[in-house]
């Protein structure tokens, strides 16, 4: 498995919104904004489903995805494969924070699922004579 280093969870964790790519079964691609995320160790990030309809059947399907990540100087993108909880405590986790966050912002959310998403490689998409070059 590939981990994040430290560089790469501060880049993840001040970047608000990130960019979930998914694909059928067929290979048509799919991309959306995920902001509910968190890391949970080096090689494994949490995403809360609230909205994900045609991305949550992609992933039924094709359980590979990838993230991409970035700030001013430096990207990355990280692929993996996606497992789904619906219930157990890690999804009741992931609904208490989801809640928490909405009331932070006066929006209400609620989180229909837990995505656990194991890294299994991470590229660079930074400019210059590394992008596209894989690095875990």
């Amino acid at each position: 498995m590939a981990k994040l280093n430290q560089r790469m969870k501060e880049i993840f964790e001040k970047q608000k919104t990130i960019a979930l790519a998914t694909a059928t079964k067929e290979g048509i691609p799919n991309v959306v904004p995920v902001g509910m995320k968190k890391i949970i160790d080096d090689e494994t990030i949490l995403i809360s489903d609230q909205y994900l309809n045609k991305t949550l059947k992609n992933m039924e399907a094709n359980h590979r995805v990838a993230i991409a990540i970035w700030d001013k100087s430096e990207g990355y993108q990280i692929k993996g494969t996606v497992s789904t909880e619906m219930s157990g405590p890690r999804f009741e986790e992931t609904a208490r924070w989801v809640e928490e966050r909405g009331k932070s912002i006066n929006k209400p959310l609620r989180s229909k699922g837990a995505l656990i998403l194991k890294i299994t490689e991470i590229y660079c998409v930074s400019p210059g004579p590394n992008a596209g070059m894989r690095i875990a």
